[in-house]
């Protein structure tokens, strides 16, 4: 252990090698991944109040084409975006209309109740031997958790574990915030090359200047005071945002009340952060609370989607300035973009094997040991 660590230090001790250069660009390594991680783990597939009652919505995961129903009840249900007479696609637009009560093949008019029980085969006449009970859609774990809807394709999920536990945003009134501005942005880089950046601050200094002054401790390289590799004498921690700032907006104040229910800890904090591999991360201020969620589109190809999320009673504020709140962290977020674009231009180096990470990236370390537990489980 390197003497110069304080206890509490989550530094590494050492610099290890990270994951080999090809898994950033490789067209098999991906396939593995999306087959190992992606159609395997909880995936976020959007707020709950985003899809009205009465429709199908049809979004991709792991390559697989996947339909999220909303019945006339306000039930939410997945399943495979698939016809089980011939295999036809149900849902033909990113969302449509039903009747709330029958999914209908456009095809050949097979018909399914909401919980997926084939209704009726249209004209067509089965003989004796078709079994309509075991003819149903092929279902999709679905999970709602703060308002979050996540499926997963897995036959057996795993355990649905954000890092820092499942009670952690219990003091945000989490299933009453609706979306008040999106923000995606197509990303050429791979998608673990974005979760890295993420996990270190190393680059916050040269690459974030507005974040860096917001957020002391990111000038000097780290994400917390517990990475100083040495506490000065007499020197107590730092505030977590600067001095007179609240909230990450522009100016620092609030963009409308801050939440009732949150403790003198979370609000000093200023912005707490969860993560869910390989999704999302989820970040709760004072006042709002953000999204970014990624999907992989090929081996150097990336969607990010970023959601911000307000009280009601806040969107409708008449001196509400929703471009004070969502230009800093969109500011962030292109910079954060720019940067991996430039991390997955130089990979393919020919002599560039692998990463050797320092001892401030320890949350890198920890990813690429997730990441390739993931592989070895495949």
């Amino acid at each position: 252990m390197n003497a110069d660590l304080t206890p509490d230090s989550p530094l590494l001790d050492h610099c290890p090698e990270g994951l080999p250069a090809r898994a950033y660009y490789d067209a098999d390594w991906h396939a593995r991944e999306s087959a190992a991680i992606w159609a395997r783990q909880w995936v976020y597939a959007g707020r709950h109040d985003q899809q009205p009652e009465n429709t199908l919505r049809r979004i991709e995961v792991a390559g697989q084409s996947i339909l999220l129903l909303r019945d006339a009840d306000g039930a939410l249900r997945a399943f495979h975006n698939t016809c089980r007479h011939r295999g036809a696609a149900l849902c033909q637009a990113e969302q449509e209309s039903f009747n709330g009560k029958l999914i209908k093949c456009p095809y050949h008019a097979w018909a399914y109740d909401t919980a997926g029980r084939l209704v009726s085969t249209g004209y067509a006449t089965p003989t004796a031997d078709f079994e309509r009970a075991a003819h149903g859609l092929f279902p999709v774990h679905l999970k709602q958790w703060n308002g979050f809807v996540y499926i997963c394709l897995a036959d057996a999920p795993p355990e649905f574990a954000p890092d820092m536990g499942l009670d952690v945003l219990d003091n945000w009134p989490m299933e009453d915030l609706a979306v008040g501005h999106v923000l995606e942005k197509h990303m050429a880089c791979n998608w673990k090359v974005f979760w890295e950046n993420y996990n270190e601050c190393l680059h916050c200094p040269g690459v974030h200047p507005e974040l860096s002054d917001l957020v002391p401790v990111y000038r000097q390289g780290i994400m917390s005071a517990e990475e100083r590799a040495r506490v000065a004498a007499g020197g107590g921690a730092q505030p977590a945002l600067k001095s007179g700032a609240r909230s990450w907006t522009q100016t620092g104040a609030p963009c409308g009340p801050e939440f009732s229910n949150l403790t003198e800890e979370e609000r000093e904090r200023g912005h707490t952060f969860v993560t869910l591999y390989p999704t999302m991360y989820i970040v709760a201020h004072v006042d709002y609370v953000r999204t970014v969620s990624l999907t992989p589109l090929g081996p150097e190809q990336t969607r990010l989607r970023a959601e911000w999320l307000f009280p009601p009673a806040t969107l409708a504020r008449a001196d509400f300035d929703l471009e004070a709140v969502t230009g800093f962290a969109t500011t962030v977020l292109m910079q954060d973009s720019a940067a991996c674009e430039i991390n997955q231009r130089g990979l393919r180096c020919m002599k560039f094997q692998a990463a050797r990470l320092m001892p401030q990236e320890f949350a890198i370390h920890d990813f690429h040991n997730w990441v390739s537990a993931r592989m070895a489980e495949v």
